[in-house]
């Protein structure tokens, strides 16, 4: 069945194409498996609600009938606005149009924020554009610019806001402009799309815009809001959507709540926050966290921005998911928000997750896979400016920035045939990590360090999960050793600016780029020969080696411009005499790769990547492999072209100075 919505519709209806709803909610109510919601264009102010699930066979489909012609906004306008002092004016606002939700007194805190607890849910656009929040009134009426936003002229627009009674009271400064003749908008409502209970599975919701929402912060214990969002289920498609500003996550593939563990060390404080990250974990195997009731979503084709804590966020739920095609930019711009939560896609427990051809750029960080990233792959990307502008000064409790971070993981995890044009390439405080044909402008950093806490002088170590291969129950835990990483057929170029040489591959913002940091790893012959296999173990004489370093393997990169060579690599190429050159152009509309490093590899080449190539990650002894258990051969390129028997390092099956690669 086909139920009709259209926001112009004379009055209210059935639901018939002679007599839509007018709101989409109400479809919502009705909607069962199989049938489909088409939505005619028009500006929707609601909060859908998806009442029913779908099935795999019968999935629940929503349609905006124009592509992105239908736009669902979780914000009201505000038009009753009179001057104030000079360029501020103010505006009053009925509490009774926000329910029991009244962001403009919640305030955005929880476990693992950083910045001050002084901004709120609530936020306030002039014409889409999302303004600046002020502490006080007076800092409102200054409208001085922020030192540490990434946009810093338009930090000077600002809002503050205050209670009066039973009505909140808005104050704007323009700079000039006349609220009464610009399009003023708040948030009112928390989500846009998103079921307020778990296991609606199985729906699809494609073409729309959706904006505004007044979401709370998400960190891996605590429920996940997000603008829109499955809410703990399983088998949504959301496809070809335009999701923006979300005042903390866009879309939400992550943690249903728990009452007894959701933000417990930010409400109880007696435990760490890490430790609740591990209970989390075994409460949701109690909870139903199973590969056969959560997960599996696709989003596609989406653009995803100006969002401030995250595009996308996921903890748990996201498991078995893949991100594909999409373009997620000017994420966590403002700065006014800060902790250790911000990227354009941030994911929980990632396994088997698949993050491919997708654009990312202009955001804190690019993908930030922590915990459990067993058996993800990044593949395809392109990544760039995922980094502050020069001149930026770091906000208090704002995240250090790269294209990649892979946190605290045991692998196996894959980030093959990517460009990482970012000044950060790759953060690797894991272990089990595959490094396989991409193009990096950017450093490693975080090597052999970023994992263990000191306390009261002794090291704490950060024992984290590994799973049954592809499914979501606990094998085990484990510290992080460091190592067991494989390095091949990429290709190294030092494009940014090394501006601190004192820096060391343990920092967070190393700069020198290459595979030198790996040095200080054995080799997997060194590694094996200190356990004697040909003799009865020693437990005690064996105990440094089991906490010890893992071994790596590199082979076959190519280094440009001084970028370093590790010293276990037997086959590579270095050009130390031609300057190469990268720069990302748009031309048409499209995003063109112009080097000339194809032409200076001089015929290098090396064998094709395969899953026996890389071998199993040591912690969960499983194969880097296809999330159904196949083998991988890494012979089809960043464009999709296919790889002969031989091959160049880099993304790039054939050499070429010109690529088009959005």
């Amino acid at each position: 069945m086909i139920y009709y919505v259209d926001a112009k519709a004379f009055r209210d209806g059935d639901g018939s194409r002679e007599r839509p709803f007018k709101r989409i909610n109400d479809a919502a109510q009705a909607a069962r498996p199989g049938d489909e919601v088409l939505v005619a264009p028009g500006l929707y102010r609601e909060y859908v609600n998806p009442r029913h699930a779908g099935t795999q066979e019968q999935p629940i489909v929503y349609r905006s009938a124009v592509p992105r012609g239908a736009h669902i906004t979780g914000a009201e306008e505000v038009t009753a606005w009179t001057q104030y002092r000079d360029d501020v004016w103010t505006a009053r606002v009925s509490n009774g149009v926000f329910g029991g939700y009244n962001p403009y007194t919640t305030y955005v805190c929880g476990d693992w924020y950083f910045a001050p607890t002084v901004r709120h849910t609530g936020a306030v656009y002039l014409n889409d554009r999302m303004l600046y929040e002020a502490v006080t009134l007076e800092e409102c009426l200054r409208g001085e610019e922020d030192p540490c936003s990434w946009e810093p002229e338009a930090s000077a627009y600002k809002w503050y806001a205050e209670q009066d009674g039973d009505e909140t009271v808005l104050y704007v400064n323009l700079h000039g402009l006349d609220p009464r003749r610009e399009r003023m908008e708040i948030n009112v409502r928390r989500n846009v799309f998103m079921p307020d209970r778990n296991g609606v599975d199985y729906i699809t919701v494609s073409g729309f815009v959706m904006s505004k929402a007044a979401t709370t912060w998400a960190p891996p214990a605590a429920y996940q809001d997000g603008l829109i969002g499955p809410h703990w289920s399983k088998g949504w498609i959301i496809e070809d959507c335009e999701i923006y500003n979300s005042k903390c996550c866009g879309i939400s593939l992550g943690k249903y709540l728990d009452p007894e563990n959701d933000m417990y060390f930010y409400r109880k404080h007696v435990k760490s926050p890490t430790q609740m990250e591990r209970d989390a974990v075994c409460r949701g195997q109690y909870h139903g966290w199973l590969k056969e009731k959560v997960g599996s979503h696709i989003v596609r084709r989406c653009e995803v921005h100006h969002c401030e804590q995250t595009g996308i966020v996921g903890r748990m739920g996201a498991v078995f998911s893949v991100i594909e095609d999409c373009h997620i930019h000017h994420i966590c711009n403002s700065q006014q928000l800060g902790g250790a939560e911000t990227a354009g896609i941030k994911l929980h427990a990632a396994i088997d997750v698949i993050a491919r051809r997708n654009h990312i750029h202009h955001c804190i960080m690019g993908i930030w896979f922590d915990w459990q990233a067993q058996g993800a792959r990044i593949t395809g990307n392109l990544m760039h400016d995922n980094h502050p502008p020069r001149g930026a000064k770091p906000a208090q409790g704002a995240m250090f920035s790269q294209d990649i971070f892979i946190e605290v993981g045991h692998g196996p995890t894959l980030i093959d045939n990517n460009l990482l044009l970012s000044r950060q390439s790759v953060c690797m405080p894991s272990e089990g990590i595959a490094c396989v044909h991409n193009l990096m402008l950017g450093a490693f950093t975080l090597i052999n360090a970023g994992v263990d806490s000191v306390v009261n002088g002794q090291r704490e170590p950060r024992y984290t999960p590994y799973h049954i291969r592809h499914r979501t129950e606990v094998a085990g835990f484990m510290t992080i050793l460091h190592g067991d990483d494989r390095i091949y057929n990429n290709i190294f170029i030092q494009h940014h600016e090394i501006t601190d040489p004192t820096r060391e591959p343990s920092a967070n913002n190393y700069e020198v780029v290459g595979t030198a940091p790996f040095d200080i790893f054995p080799t997997y012959e060194e590694w094996i020969a200190h356990f004697e296999l040909d003799r009865e173990p020693d437990m005690g004489a064996l105990a440094q080696y089991h906490f010890g370093h893992l071994p790596v393997w590199v082979e076959g990169n190519a280094y440009f411009n001084g970028a370093t060579v590790c010293k276990h690599e037997r086959r590579h190429f270095v050009n130390g005499t031609d300057r190469a050159y990268v720069e990302l152009a748009e031309e048409g509309g499209r995003l063109t790769l112009r080097t000339n490093v194809f032409s200076l590899l001089d015929g290098f080449g090396d064998g094709i990547v395969t899953s026996e190539v890389l071998g199993k990650a040591f912690e969960p002894e499983q194969r880097f492999e296809h999330p159904d258990g196949s083998d991988l051969i890494l012979d089809v390129d960043y464009l999709g072209n296919h790889r002969g028997a031989s091959t160049i390092p880099g993304p790039f099956a054939q050499a070429a100075d010109s690529v088009t690669v959005w």
